[in-house]
């Protein structure tokens, strides 16, 4: 251990490198953490939605047309809220926020937490993510 400490001593830079190194480690471990709680990959959202989880696609209508999950209901990101009536019916069911990429529906997904729904995820990769794994969509 004596050596371990001159050995730090004698090189600052390699010491200091290393010490930020394992910050950004714990850092980006946080982070993943923090986030993995609110998304869910395309297998696991499969298997939420034959449990009868609602999927919620953030998209503009015509997006949403063009291609969604199956049984999905189009409510974009501005009109999400506590009071909006598509919203309130779910209030109790687990619900999935969905969009292209994962990035809007992440917030959407907050938003709805911070509005009071408990059980709400993310599509991890959005509808990219979905094609990704073959998955089905309707028009």
């Amino acid at each position: 251990m004596g050596q371990l400490a001159e050995h730090f001593v004698n090189h600052p830079m390699l010491a200091a490198g290393l010490v930020a190194l394992l910050a950004a480690v714990v850092f980006f471990e946080i982070r993943q953490r923090t986030q993995g709680q609110l998304q869910v990959g395309p297998a696991d959202a499969v298997r939420l939605i034959n449990g009868g989880a609602v999927v919620i696609d953030v998209r503009g209508a015509e997006d949403f047309r063009k291609g969604h999950i199956v049984n999905a209901r189009n409510v974009e990101i501005g009109q999400i809220d506590a009071e909006n009536p598509t919203l309130k019916k779910q209030k109790n069911k687990v619900l999935i926020t969905v969009c292209d990429n994962g990035i809007v529906s992440n917030r959407a997904a907050a938003l709805l937490r911070k509005a009071g729904f408990e059980k709400v995820f993310s599509l991890k990769g959005g509808l990219n993510g979905w094609r990704a794994e073959n998955l089905p969509l309707v028009k």
